[in-house]
């Protein structure tokens, strides 16, 4: 259980912060001198609520006021009240998650002009995308997910939005710019290495009527798209989607998307895991992966436990038998200490 002591260090920690805090989740908002302005601590659009940015004689970063309404707290008041969070352990795994995110590397400010193009498809040219694309929140997105079944969006940092992001059919043929979700790849040391778009229709009821629908970039090999911080048990699948369909049901274990089988064999395993869990997909590939990372995990002295759905992948199952048959299926599917330990913290 955390002690208000273990609160206190964690508020100090966002409060290091503070910028990056409200830009994720006040994205309503805007830097205004060495404050943050927003409507209210829900990210209402406004400019009642003042968030300090850097520590002064008044008080240390992190701290707010809302003026139209005298309320006033620190920035794990503003995670629990953004993502619309209850109990309090939700709102702790929500802030570790946060500042186990990648930031965006700062450009060099000598050896390169701003202006200088990073090479087509390089991890600098994944970091400046994700760079320049917002939080999910009120944007298509989040639309996307949410006509997905995906409605559980806390832990989804590394998603982000690009209202126009470059979209070209082959390499004769003319630019088109849509709306996209961005993924940041990380590396075991949260580092962006690449980026994985997918691009959406305006209004993110279905992807984008183009012919490539989902293209990656950067260096991919070993890395993921991460949802939570891996310990001694993580689960590991191919498609953003169907990982998060898993993640909605299992919702405080870590879990990646290595976006397809291939990579999916070569992920790489942090030096903590003691317990892998494959999300596998229902068709050859899938297969393949499965045998070749129940292999690679079993050499690394790490148990291996295939996670299986009953449709074509979990995604499926969750749009067609709903989230009660999906956690179901997955329950009898784990170890017996992870239904107690992940099973009593989702209750």
């Amino acid at each position: 259980m955390m002690t208000r002591l273990d609160a206190s260090d964690l508020a100090n920690r966002l409060g290091r912060e503070a910028e990056a805090v409200c830009r994720h989740y006040l994205g309503a908002g805007h830097r205004q001198g060495n404050y943050w302005q927003v409507g209210d601590v829900r990210n209402t659009p406004g400019r009642s609520m003042f968030v300090r940015l850097k520590a002064t004689a008044k008080g240390p970063a992190g701290k707010w006021t809302d003026a139209a309404t005298g309320e006033h707290g620190d920035l794990l008041d503003v995670i629990r009240e953004s993502c619309g969070l209850i109990d309090f352990a939700d709102v702790v795994a929500e802030a570790r998650t946060f500042l186990s995110l990648p930031r965006p590397e700062p450009a060099p400010e000598k050896k390169k002009r701003p202006s200088t193009p990073a090479p087509s498809g390089s991890a600098e040219a994944a970091r400046r995308l994700f760079a320049m694309s917002q939080p999910i929140g009120g944007t298509s997105v989040e639309a996307y997910l949410r006509n997905r079944g995906i409605t559980a969006l806390h832990g989804t940092g590394n998603l982000r939005f690009h209202p126009r992001c470059y979209y070209r059919p082959d390499d004769h043929g003319p630019t088109e710019t849509w709306p996209a979700m961005i993924a940041a790849v990380t590396d075991l040391r949260g580092t962006i290495t690449g980026a994985h778009r997918t691009w959406l229709a305006p209004d993110g009821s279905d992807k984008a009527p183009i012919q490539t629908q989902r293209k990656a970039m950067g260096d991919l090999l070993g890395h993921a798209v991460r949802f939570g911080i891996a310990s001694e048990v993580m689960a590991a699948g191919e498609g953003i989607e169907s990982v998060l369909s898993a993640h909605q049901a299992i919702p405080h274990m870590a879990m990646a998307a290595a976006l397809s089988a291939a990579h999916l064999a070569a992920i790489l395993f942090p030096e903590t895991l003691r317990r892998l869990y494959i999300v596998r997909d229902n068709d050859p590939a899938g297969d393949s992966a499965r045998d070749s990372l129940v292999e690679r995990a079993n050499t690394a002295g790490i148990e291996a436990i295939v996670l299986s759905p009953v449709l074509e992948d979990f995604n499926e199952d969750l749009r067609r038998l709903g989230i009660d048959a999906l956690r179901a299926n997955l329950r009898v599917q784990l170890a017996p200490p992870d239904v107690a330990r992940f099973w009593l913290e989702a209750a």
